[in-house]
């Protein structure tokens, strides 16, 4: 377990003031939350600085491409009932952002961290994490992310050895190779609803063959490992066999699995599944995702779709048709500028919705869909897309820096 903090050098105390200081300043002045300024500055002032404000929590990382902010906030619920969490629950998930959360948790005993996956190995080191949750890899930010294959071999290597426990998808072969240097996994079946990535075989390049839930190589033998915990329908199965009801206010087969995880989690730090899964029941959006909004007195609901995997898992989510669907792509910095993506996504399943389409590239999508054969308007903005969509709730899908243009534009 975690010990008590220990004193702040004067270097890191500094560190922390002048972060929190260019943190506030930068809220003032409308630039966002100010936790990734904040935490720059302070690791310009301490480049130690987030070892050392890791050193007294039990700190849990996790991962994925898709699923890492929600399950961040499933498995700090549910620790809450063993002490409190510190975490950066609003995403900043790169060292910045992530110094500056745990710069506001001196009285904390978790640290239950999300990071970018490019950062994972960096971040392990310096924090020692007791526990690590790996979800998933995928392709997404095509124009600055590496290959998947490449980032999970990154992975293995910078956990090669790692003392903390590694709790990792046994359905998905990128995270079980990754995963495999470690020296203790905890295998979950969480599923994995998109396969594109997953195709070969992680070790050798073998063709993966997959009867029924199950995957192996031909080649050399690399297989699906046996899980301990398991996502079945409606419940969460532990390691011995006992069957736990999820309580979810969040949708989707995904965040179900999510929270298989987040409880796999909670159990390797004592908390049993059914206070886990019950207290993640407190959980009803994460950072504006899954909220539903009224706006030009209709009732809107915020999905957020960064990758051809996450899109598959939301169209899974909404409601049938007719529902109105507005789908807004952007390609800015931290979307990546690559949407060639868009063509890797199986639109066909919007059949019967009428689509109105937004988005700084929103051209990008509308050819898209013309090749899909889909119905669908383009639409100047937010404001006309729903003045023109039949009554009743729209489902509202955008990737990362259009959700945040819908959210600030809805009032949200």
């Amino acid at each position: 377990m975690a010990g008590n903090s220990e004193p702040l050098s004067p270097r890191a105390k500094l560190a922390v003031t002048a972060g929190k200081a260019a943190a506030a300043v930068s809220k003032a002045a409308g630039r966002g939350s100010g936790s990734v300024i904040g935490g720059k500055v302070a690791l310009r002032l301490d480049p130690d600085l987030l070892s050392r404000l890791a050193h007294h929590l039990d700190v849990i990382l996790v991962s994925a491409t898709n699923g890492k902010t929600t399950t961040t906030r499933l498995i700090a619920e549910a620790l809450r009932a063993a002490g409190p969490v510190v975490s950066n629950a609003l995403g900043a998930n790169m060292p910045a952002g992530i110094t500056s959360a745990l710069a506001g948790g001196s009285d904390a005993r978790y640290g239950v961290i999300e990071v970018d996956e490019k950062y994972l190995a960096g971040v392990a080191r310096d924090t020692e994490p007791k526990a690590i949750a790996l979800l998933n890899l995928s392709r997404d930010q095509l124009d600055r992310a590496a290959e998947t294959r490449m980032l999970a071999e990154k992975w293995r290597e910078g956990l090669a050895g790692t003392k903390a426990t590694v709790i990792a998808n046994a359905d998905d072969p990128l995270i079980v190779w990754a995963a495999s240097s470690s020296p203790n996994v905890v295998w979950v079946a969480a599923g994995q609803e998109w396969k594109d990535d997953a195709w070969s075989c992680p070790a050798c390049g073998g063709v993966l063959q997959r009867p029924g839930d199950d995957w192996v190589c031909g080649e050399c033998g690399f297989r699906r490992p046996v899980p301990s915990w398991a996502l079945n329908g409606e419940y969460v199965l532990d390691p011995h066999g006992a069957a736990w009801p999820i309580h979810l206010q969040l949708p989707g087969r995904a965040n179900k699995a999510n929270a298989a995880t987040s409880a796999a989690v909670a159990a390797t730090f004592g908390v049993p599944p059914q206070v886990a899964l019950e207290r993640m029941y407190q959980v009803q959006a994460v950072a504006g995702r899954y909220d539903v909004v009224t706006f030009q007195e209709r009732e809107l609901r915020l999905l957020l779709a960064k990758n051809p995997a996450g899109w598959l898992e939301t169209f899974s989510l909404i409601d049938p048709p007719p529902t109105p669907v507005i789908l807004s792509v952007n390609a800015r910095g931290a979307d990546g500028t690559d949407t060639s993506w868009l063509w890797d996504v199986d639109y066909t399943r919007l059949a019967g919705h009428p689509i109105c389409v937004i988005g700084d590239r929103k051209l990008d999508l509308a050819v898209r869909l013309e090749v899909a054969g889909l119905d669908f308007r383009v639409c100047a903005d937010a404001d006309e897309a729903v003045r023109i969509s039949p009554p009743g709730r729209i489902e509202v899908i955008a990737n990362y820096t259009a959700f945040q243009d819908l959210r600030r534009r809805v009032g949200n």
